[in-house]
């Protein structure tokens, strides 16, 4: 049996997809129904592109989550242990992002947005006009995904300290790369544990550094000096408070890991030269980009009842498959359940049966829970924009 693709014949249609395989196309696999030329002659009525066994599994399989065709994965293979075995080099981001957005397109859309945001919201733009140094801490995880829309309007000119926190659960690589995009952009920038207080130290010099000739233009005009007005801000549960207590080497603020937990503004003396406001997470009243709000529930920065756990935990899944450190080995490794991971759902079943009675809600809080402890190892889940 002989197939013609693009003006070349091939002898089986497993041939045909090794030839599909070598295409990079962003496009999801059902835009190669039209991927010959229009001048190429059409192929027998009788030979179907999914004709093996494996492939209409395939074709099953990408017809409940998405994403693209086995190109994608590499060589071809359906049923390759770790799709970046061969191709770890190419991994691309992007595609990564193209596919995260195409999964989320089917989903319920992710909104939290609890009473108290706003009114905090209204506050905070009140107390900025106050501050001299403005301090944003982002999750280290996913930087971008905790910038607010609206905080380069909010802080106008004012003097801004970007806070990358829990740098522990990110890789070296993932660090430097974060650190040189930033200083490219001219952003100070600070790495910090909140829980184990890195970076505490450096961000207190920092900050009364950037606000030092607050109080030489106060000797100028024949004031008094007065301690220097820092604004801590950030999305929830990205360790605001806990940063705070470790600057103070004491529990002033309320911390827990979930998000909400803060829920008022408050001023705190940091020695006699630093004044710190600590203040609950802000967060957009409407979240456009979804595949940022999949991140989020991901790393818990936005409340559990916003979501739903198994959908996220099955994205989830998909997503560290595809990372080239991750990968099946790890996640299957980790449950010893041997099985294909380009079906999140299938997986949250399957591990479901296997641990937890059919429980899938209880199996996808436990993929969720384990991620963010980092039983996968330290993994970001983005990557600078190039």
């Amino acid at each position: 049996m002989a197939v013609q693709v693009s003006g070349a014949w091939l002898n089986s249609p497993v041939a045909t997809g090794d030839v599909l395989s070598q295409r990079r196309s962003r496009a999801p696999f059902t835009a190669f129904a039209a991927a010959a030329p229009p001048h190429a002659q059409p192929p027998p009525p009788t030979i179907q592109l999914w004709e093996t066994k494996e492939h209409i599994i395939m074709k099953e399989t990408l017809q409940i989550v998405g994403g693209r065709s086995p190109d994608w994965y590499g060589n071809g293979s359906l049923h390759s242990s770790n799709p970046f075995e061969d191709c770890q080099e190419e991994f691309d981001w992007t595609d990564l992002e193209a596919d995260l957005y195409h999964w989320t397109k089917t989903l319920r859309p992710v909104q939290w947005y609890p009473g108290h945001i706003a009114k905090t919201e209204k506050e905070l733009k009140e107390q900025l006009k106050l501050m001299d140094v403005v301090i944003e801490v982002r999750d280290a995880r996913i930087p971008m995904s905790t910038s607010h829309p609206q905080m380069d309007s909010w802080l106008g000119n004012r003097n801004r300290i970007l806070v990358l926190n829990r740098e522990d659960m990110i890789s070296t690589a993932d660090r430097n790369d974060w650190a040189a995009y930033y200083a490219r952009q001219g952003t100070k920038v600070v790495f910090s544990n909140g829980q184990l207080g890195m970076g505490a130290l450096k961000l207190g010099r920092l900050a009364k550094s950037l606000a030092a000739d607050v109080n030489v233009r106060r000797r100028a005009k024949g004031l008094l000096p007065r301690p220097v007005r820092a604004g801590i801000v950030g999305y929830p549960n990205v360790g605001k408070s806990s940063l705070i207590n470790r600057l103070l080497k004491r529990r002033m603020c309320p911390a827990a890991p979930r998000p909400g937990v803060t829920r008022e503004l408050k001023w705190i003396r940091f020695g006699k030269d630093l004044e710190l406001l600590d203040s609950p997470g802000i967060i957009p009243m409407r979240i456009s980009d979804q595949s940022a709000a999949i991140k989020l529930a991901m790393c818990d920065d936005i409340g559990e009842r916003s979501y739903n756990v198994a959908d996220v935990a099955a994205i989830l899944v998909q997503m560290l498959s595809r990372l080239p450190s991750v990968g099946d080995k790890v996640i299957c490794g980790r449950y010893k359940i041997d099985t294909d991971l380009r079906c999140g759902k299938t997986f949250v079943r399957k591990l479901a049966v296997h641990l937890f009675n059919g429980d899938s809600h209880q199996a996808a809080f436990r993929i969720l829970s384990d991620f963010r402890k980092g039983k996968f190892g330290w993994v970001a889940l983005e990557r600078p924009p190039r």
